[in-house]
Formats: C-alpha cells, structure tokens, sequence
C-alpha cells in the first residue's frame, strides 16, 4: 500500500509516513493570540482524540502566542502561514513543531530559503499545502481548467523549490472542495511521490454536507491506501471534526477502539423515542473506552436478532425495553432507566488485553 512507504516524518513527539497510524488534525478557530481560549479548545479536541493540532499565525503576536500554549498542551503544535515568511520563522522560534506554508504565497525564492533554513536547523518539517482554489494562472490556463493534474503539478512544483534548497523533510497536501477531483489528485500524486500526504476535503460545508463529503471523500482516498494523517473540514465546533474523523478510521478498519453505536431505522412498530434514545447512547459512549459494538432497536420484535452482531443493546418496547447481550434478552428496564443501565453495564464491561 502507498503509505506503507512513505517517508516517516516526525511532528513532534508522533511519527507519521511508513505505515505508522493514520492520524487525526484539527485546527482552533479561536484567535491564537488569545492564549488561555485557545489552549481551552485544544485541551478538549485532545481529550475527544485529537492528535495533531494546528493554529493560525496571522500576526507577529500569535506567532510568539504559540511559544505559550505549547508549554500547556500535549500534542504537535502546527502554525499555518500565508504571505508572510518572518511569521513563519517566529512560529517555528517560538516552538512549532510544523509549519504550513505554500511557497507560492511565501515570495521570492529568497525568503523561502530563509523559511527552509530555520526549518532545516530545527529539524522541523513543512507541510507544502496547495488547494484547487489557489491554483496558478498559468496551470489553469495549460489544463484548461482547475484539475486533477494541475493541482498535482502546483504541488509538486513548490516541493522540488524546497528540495532543491537542500530539504526534504516535508509533508504534502494538496485539497479540493470537489470530491472527484481531489480523489483522482490523490491517486496521481501518490504515484509520484513518497512523502507522506495529510488528507482532507477542504471547504467541505456544514455539519451536514460537510460530513457526507469528506465521508465519500476520504473513504474513496484512504480505501486505496493514501493518507497519512486527515482532516475533516466542517464549518461548526471543531470537536465535530475529531468526531467525525475516528468513525471513518474505524468505520474503514484502519483504526481500532473506540464504541460503535448501531441503531435501525425508525418504523411504525416503534412505541419509545428511539431517535432520542440512539442520539444518547451515541454522546453516552464518547468517554468510554472500549473497542466494541453497541446495537440501539426500536421494537422488541425483532430487536433481539438484528442486534445479534453487537456486543451489548437495548431495544425498546411500549414504555420498556430489553437489554441484550449477543443476541440474548438478559433483563427488562422500564424505558427511563434504559440509558442508564446501558452505562453502567459498559462501565463495567470487561477489559481486553
């Protein structure tokens, strides 16, 4: 598979690239040079499994701000720049354990140089991040149109200018808001190179939209064995991001723990609010640390079957449920202590070795 070989590349205290584990991104949308908020929000995306997070360095203040939330936090600390490269060179002063750059907005080859050569004395590596929507005129022009190809070449262009600076300790990503075509990019660029690629579909909507896109999205990418580190990019609280990214590991076998809530779809038998009930387990379960199967049914009709598959379950019937385990009825609860003896029994569910 291709990120079986890919460059392993140290962030911090993790390691990406040559088969390690795919791992999740987020990004604070908190102001970075408000230390306390941000270092707030991170504490929380880390709790829900965030390994990697990145901050926005608009000013010469948030770049010193990372120097302080750094000492509070305890995972990779990214800065992402635009434009200007002394905020690059501060951020990576200050402590960043990445930088996100895209040369072509960084100026002149000289202030890239600049850029690269802190990076090379710090061992810290550079994320080279192009999108479609940035794509130069000319590659526009050349392919017709933003494509695949062109966003492939733009990217692989600006890596060859920091390889040919004497550095290659770098991460490439290269996102789309167009499903297809950033799939298809992936699929070129995976052939051409062997630095690890972080993944995501950018610009990718609501909590809605967003989560069907990048769903389809990173399925059809990380299915074919491209990806090491994701993003899921939605316009909402970012703890959604974290969320949603460990169900699509978990849901393609490429990461394991974690509960699985199943739940069937509503239907004239239902006599309990399942939709209420399903939604709780489902936040229920977010702080428990198990790596099994939850099955919420909506009729004790055929509950007890259909949650057969599942570790542990509840299926509701006229003001009452029943609670299984394999597929066994072990005990009827009145509906108001469903979730409750739901908790407790994986509170104290076995550990596995």
């Amino acid at each position: 598979m291709y990120r079986d070989n890919t460059k392993v590349i140290h962030i911090g205290d993790r390691v990406i690239g040559g088969g390690n584990p795919i791992l999740i991104q987020s990004m604070t949308n908190t102001k970075t040079e408000d230390v306390s908020a941000t270092v707030k929000q991170i504490k929380k995306l880390e709790a829900a499994g965030c390994d990697i997070i990145r901050c926005a360095v608009p000013t010469m203040e948030a770049a010193e701000a990372l120097g302080k939330i750094k000492k509070k936090i305890s995972i990779p600390l990214v800065a992402d720049i635009h434009f200007d490269y002394k905020l690059a060179i501060a951020a990576m002063e200050h402590g960043a354990d990445k930088i996100r750059i895209n040369p072509g907005n960084i100026g002149s080859l000289d202030r890239i140089k600049a850029v690269v050569d802190v990076a090379k004395e710090r061992k810290i590596p550079i994320r080279v991040g192009v999108n479609s929507g940035s794509l130069e005129k000319e590659l526009v022009e050349k392919y017709h149109g933003v494509t695949a190809e062109g966003i492939v070449e733009s990217a692989l262009d600006k890596v060859r200018i920091i390889e040919d600076l004497g550095y290659d300790n770098l991460v490439i990503s290269i996102k789309s808001s167009d499903v297809m075509m950033c799939d298809a990019a992936h699929s070129l660029i995976a052939e051409q190179t062997k630095y690890p690629l972080h993944v995501g579909i950018t610009e990718a909507g609501t909590l809605y939209s967003g989560n069907i896109k990048s769903a389809i999205g990173l399925g059809m990418i990380l299915s074919k064995g491209i990806g090491d580190t994701i993003r899921v990019s939605l316009t909402g609280d970012p703890l959604e991001e974290i969320k949603s990214a460990k169900r699509i590991l978990k849901t393609l076998n490429l990461r394991k723990g974690g509960i699985e809530v199943v739940s069937c779809p509503t239907c004239g038998r239902t006599q309990i609010d399942l939709i209420g009930l399903a939604n709780k387990v489902e936040d229920m379960v977010q702080d428990i640390d198990l790596d099994i199967k939850v099955a919420v049914m909506g009729c004790v009709v055929n509950g007890p079957g259909e949650a057969k598959e599942a570790d542990i379950g509840v299926a509701g019937g006229k003001g009452e449920g029943l609670l299984i385990k394999k597929g066994e009825i072990v005990k009827k609860v009145p509906e108001k202590d469903l979730l409750g003896c739901l908790r407790e029994e994986l509170l104290n569910w076995p550990k596995t070795i």
